[in-house]
């Protein structure tokens, strides 16, 4: 095959993600090459190798995927290949460790489009809680609203320590503003639950993290999306298809956000950037801010 377009993943990890192979084939890359245990001082001389390879004409249908299970890593490797460019010999880079990236950027912007709806209001002055928070999609997730004006807490299991060292670790990364909660018992939670405008369920899949019960005491809430498809689901009364459907038992009424609706839009966005990756004149750099962006088109157009 004379040409082919090209997309090499470096992974940190053991494995490389099927979801994201199935991905690159399904927006027609001709080849798609695995590289697995790649690590951070790594990244600099295969970018290179990868640039230098195929020429002016070549590079132009090359691109480099970073996997991973780390968000910060995954940045910080995305940052690590940009800067080993050297122009014009320069590829598209898209970040998305354990589509992360792309399901944080469409559960943002899907609770953004309905709060709208049942408020009018944007993400601004909004309190989330993420429970589940210091895994990779809070972490996303909750940089994408702290960036929006939304008061942000990433909450953990293991307490406030560790929630409150985790967000300020992406703080400074990050130049953003959120805060540690714990969620180690149900009283912990229900201590922050009905303060809460927004509630993000981002735990490991078959856990339920809120009960209807403690729903019921959610004086404050507008929205509580669910990340989880796997039952137990993380939110009960939430369902996998839910987008936007009224949760009677809450007081103001609020509206849910199930898994696999967000789904839909994580699977148009991720897709998406590899469309942008095959088709751009220019390198793209593709982070969470892009992702974003791109999820904010699709998420209001439902």
């Amino acid at each position: 095959m004379k040409d082919p377009y090209l997309l090499h993943m470096f992974n940190p990890t053991k494995n490389v993600s099927p979801f994201d192979v199935n991905m690159a084939y399904e927006a027609e890359f001709d080849g798609v090459i695995p590289y697995s245990e790649v690590a951070l001082d790594d990244i600099h001389a295969l970018t290179q190798d990868t640039i230098f390879s195929r020429g002016k004409k070549g590079v132009k249908r090359t691109g480099i995927f970073i996997g991973g299970r780390e968000f910060g890593l995954a940045i910080d490797m995305l940052n690590r290949a940009k800067s080993a460019m050297v122009p014009p010999f320069e590829v598209s880079v898209f970040a998305d460790p354990s589509g992360a990236i792309t399901t944080a950027a469409a559960l943002m912007a899907c609770i953004e489009v309905q709060l709208k709806k049942k408020t009018g209001d944007g993400l601004s002055g909004k309190r989330i809680d993420i429970i589940g928070g210091t895994g990779p999609v809070g972490v996303c997730a909750g940089i994408l609203a702290a960036n929006c004006g939304a008061e942000v807490y990433l909450t953990s299991r293991r307490g406030t320590k560790v929630a409150a060292e985790y967000a300020s670790e992406y703080n400074s990364r990050f130049g953003v503003q959120m805060s540690g909660e714990d969620s180690s018992t149900d009283e912990k939670v229900l201590d922050f639950l009905t303060e809460s405008h927004i509630v993000i369920g981002a735990a490991k899949a078959g856990i339920q993290v809120l009960s209807k019960k403690q729903l019921d005491q959610a004086t404050n809430l507008e929205v509580a999306a669910d990340c989880n498809a796997v039952p137990p689901l993380g939110i009960e009364g939430v369902e996998v298809h839910d987008m936007g459907a009224e949760l009677s038992n809450t007081p103001k009424k609020a509206l849910g956000l199930g898994a696999l609706a967000v789904g839909d839009i994580k699977y148009k966005v991720h897709f998406k950037m590899f469309e942008m990756m095959k088709n751009t004149d220019s390198p793209l750099y593709l982070d969470h801010q892009r992702a974003f962006d791109v999820a904010r088109e699709f998420a209001a157009s439902q």
